[in-house]
């Protein structure tokens, strides 16, 4: 996987994406994904009038998210992500994606990657504001203590994706 730097632009494509986890919206800008979101969880995303609806830019990303609901795919590779946050945001974004498939880290754990190591508040904030759910794993970290905490997508989706990932289930598309 990797988080590319593209050129700013303005045109941005969007499509609604049926999943086990509920609907997802997935955005772009036809070179990089820039957003996926869960729509049924605690922050839908407000469509916006200039976006474009247009399945074509996110062929890659439908077939590997369907590859991994089935339980296929455990990485998510050859997908340009365009991350836009704040330096810290980016450093913690960065961070997730260096979490394996089917393990859990906390959120102290991951300010200490990052090299902050009494920032695990920021972390769970930074984490909140994740722009590409599922593909880059935010649901992989967890609190201190083993619980499941702090999800936009909600607990239950969250449980849901850990246990997929632990070979406790499948959510095929």
């Amino acid at each position: 996987m990797s988080i590319a730097v593209h050129t700013i632009s303005e045109q941005r494509f969007y499509m609604s994406l049926d999943s086990p986890i509920g609907e997802l919206l997935l955005l772009g800008d036809g070179q990089a994904l820039r957003g996926l979101y869960m729509q049924d969880g605690r922050k839908p995303v407000k469509i916006a009038p200039r976006w474009e609806r247009s399945e074509a830019p996110f062929v890659a990303v439908r077939k590997q998210l369907r590859e991994y609901f089935a339980g296929e795919r455990t990485t998510f590779d050859e997908l340009p992500l365009a991350l836009d946050g704040a330096q810290f945001e980016c450093r913690v974004w960065r961070a997730l994606q260096d979490i394996p498939y089917g393990e859990t880290v906390s959120y102290g754990e991951i300010a200490r990657r990052v090299g902050q190591p009494d920032a695990a508040r920021a972390v769970g904030l930074a984490n909140g504001r994740n722009p590409i759910a599922v593909i880059v794993p935010c649901h992989r970290v967890i609190g201190a203590n083993g619980a499941l905490v702090g999800y936009g997508g909600g607990l239950e989706r969250k449980r849901l994706l850990l246990e997929l990932e632990q070979g406790q289930g499948r959510l095929g598309l």
